[in-house]
């Protein structure tokens, strides 16, 4: 039977910690690296809803995106979320790790799990960051192709292979070919993204100034909500997890869902 620390060195191969943003917080978050694991749930987040169906599922570990605690606390009591979850997990001996912007960079990670569902095709890295110890190349946005389309054409494709309600976007007066992709809010990527000849960007979190940046850049924006583009990920995850360790139970959470609607 492997224990958390099996877990936590086939995560930090997948995504290692040293391709994470200065500022983020990755990696074991609550939890005792020598319990044994016979359940893992992954999930985009760490909510109570996910805390909850990891309880009553009777998991030991749980693996999400985001990380269970960002900013630094002050108090852990139950009169925060963050503070139930905490409680809950330690009641119950689950341990949390997750893998954040180290995971959007990674090979195979967030981005390359967005690019494959939305059917880009020849995805490289923008603007590399340095290779891993395979020789690949990391970095955060992916640029790949489609065959050449209207952009209400590729507006439908992501609204559909995403499962998005809705989506927001702005046209740069192109149709879609080459199509640059930053899962959850990497709209920064605008100008990176036209200067590597992209026509297109598929990320989230836009702000109003950044559609009128990419419209007058020439570049479609489209917005397809930040739980939408990295919640492929979690199939990834739990992909890889069930490869290494098959005598493990492994699910992707059943209860969490986008909590952004369209009316």
């Amino acid at each position: 039977m492997p224990n958390l620390s099996d877990l936590l060195n086939l995560l930090d191969t997948l995504a290692p910690p040293a391709m994470k943003m200065e500022w983020d917080n990755v990696g074991l978050l609550c939890g005792n690296r020598e319990t044994p694991v016979t359940k893992v749930l992954v999930a985009l987040d760490p909510f109570e809803d996910v805390c909850r169906e990891a309880e009553r599922w009777g998991a030991q570990l749980i693996v999400t995106h985001h990380p269970l605690i960002f900013d630094p606390l002050k108090n852990i009591t139950d009169e925060t979320s963050v503070g139930r979850c905490v409680h809950l997990l330690c009641r119950g001996g689950i341990s949390a790790v997750n893998a954040h912007t180290n995971l959007d960079c990674a090979p195979g990670g967030v981005n390359d799990c967005l690019a494959r569902t939305l059917g880009l095709t020849d995805v490289q890295v923008i603007h590399p960051m340095g290779t891993d110890d395979r020789g690949r190349e990391w970095g955060l946005l992916r640029a790949g192709f489609v065959p050449q389309q209207p952009l209400e054409a590729f507006l439908a494709t992501v609204k559909d292979r995403l499962g998005c309600e809705g989506v927001r976007y702005v046209s740069g007066g192109k149709p879609v070919r080459k199509v640059a992709v930053g899962g959850g809010a990497c709209a920064g990527g605008i100008f990176e993204a036209a200067a590597a000849g992209c026509d297109t960007l598929v990320t989230s979190d836009v702000k109003y100034n950044q559609f009128w940046d990419a419209a007058e850049a020439g570049l479609n924006l489209i917005d397809a909500t930040h739980f939408a583009t990295e919640n492929p990920v979690c199939a990834y995850l739990a992909e890889q997890i069930a490869a290494a360790f098959p005598e493990l139970a492994v699910k992707i959470s059943e209860t969490h869902r986008d909590c952004m609607k369209f009316f």
